[in-house]
């Protein structure tokens, strides 16, 4: 039973934050709404959606372990395991503009959540903060478009298929599929899934972890972890098989920056939460590491190539076997 409700869970997420993303993207090039902002806010929030109702949910049950575990897991994946594993594909452009604003200010929001972290708690307070700093990027990220600083740019925004001739496709029977009322569907079941698969997910990673003797922490830090950053892992090999490594470069970036002042802020403003004291003896500078290591590599050559890619992964690797090796040695 408890294996049924992680994989349903898992598959739920999935599909539904598929969903979710189609259909808020389509709601908003119908309402003819920037692609930069549709890009920061509405991709940004989509892929975020299965962790921040993970997260909500975990803190509501009193599970601050898979909450946090969560977060701090699904930031060391993003960076270790999926670009890691993109990377071997095909090596990554790393952008320079994005580099210097999303990649710095990344950086300036892990080390936030580091010292938060060391209080033992993140509060309501907290959280308004981290969701007013959220806005403040998102806000100068729009003004620097309409600055002309930035390229207004389309990648990571899901796109319709082009006939030969460069127009979209729709026939009459694709018709209602591509309708306002079809996005507003797709958009409504997909939150409705992504809620039910991060319902699925806990009560059965918290299951999972009693039947095991192991810690709600390590349990965020794996199973829940690399679940919801599925649809990131999804994307990011997809761009690289597409030769668009820049993209998956961007996406993962973003996801860092959403996971912790978004997912974080949202969760400790409807329910405050406490940091388990195991997070901070190794997992927080696991993520430190893995978040300055990126910094570096692609401040290097301005690329990751499959060299680095493998090292990535052989250190997510080792990451997940101490992980397992402490668990089974605390049974």
């Amino acid at each position: 039973m408890t294996a049924i409700l992680i994989i349903s869970g898992l598959a739920l997420l999935f599909w539904g934050g598929e969903n979710l993303v189609n259909g808020s993207v389509a709601i908003a090039r119908k309402l003819d709404i920037s692609p930069l902002l549709i890009g920061l806010v509405l991709v940004g929030f989509g892929t975020s959606t299965p962790e921040l109702i993970t997260c909500i949910l975990a803190a509501l049950d009193n599970k601050p372990g898979i909450a946090i575990g969560n977060v701090v897991g699904s930031n060391i994946a993003n960076i270790f395991l999926i670009l890691g594993a993109t990377a071997l594909i095909v090596p990554l452009a790393c952008d320079k503009a994005a580099f210097k604003k999303d990649g710095v200010f990344m950086v300036l929001a892990t080390l936030a959540f580091l010292a938060v972290a060391f209080t033992g708690f993140i509060s309501r307070p907290v959280g308004i903060l981290f969701l007013a700093v959220l806005g403040g990027y998102i806000g100068y990220s729009i003004w620097l478009e309409k600055k002309g600083k930035i390229e207004t740019s389309d990648i990571g925004i899901p796109e319709l298929e082009p006939e030969e001739n460069g127009v979209a496709e729709v026939t009459v029977a694709e018709g209602f599929r591509h309708s306002f009322l079809y996005s507003i569907l797709q958009f409504v079941i997909g939150l409705i899934f992504v809620f039910l698969g991060a319902r699925f997910l806990v009560d059965g990673s918290t299951a999972l972890a009693q039947s095991m003797g192991v810690s709600d922490t390590v349990i965020g830090l794996t199973i829940v972890a690399i679940g919801t950053s599925l649809p990131e892992l999804v994307a990011s090999l997809m761009a690289a098989l597409k030769k668009q490594g820049d993209m998956a470069y961007g996406n993962i970036i973003g996801s860092n920056i959403y996971n912790i002042l978004s997912i974080l802020g949202v969760t400790a403003l409807i329910h405050p939460i406490a940091i388990p004291p195991e997070i901070l003896q190794l997992d927080i500078w696991v993520l430190l590491v893995a978040t300055l290591g990126l910094m570096v590599v692609s401040a290097t050559s301005w690329k990751i190539v499959r060299r680095e890619g493998a090292v990535f992964l052989v250190a997510y690797i080792a990451y997940m076997g101490y992980l397992a090796y402490t668990s089974i040695n605390q049974v």
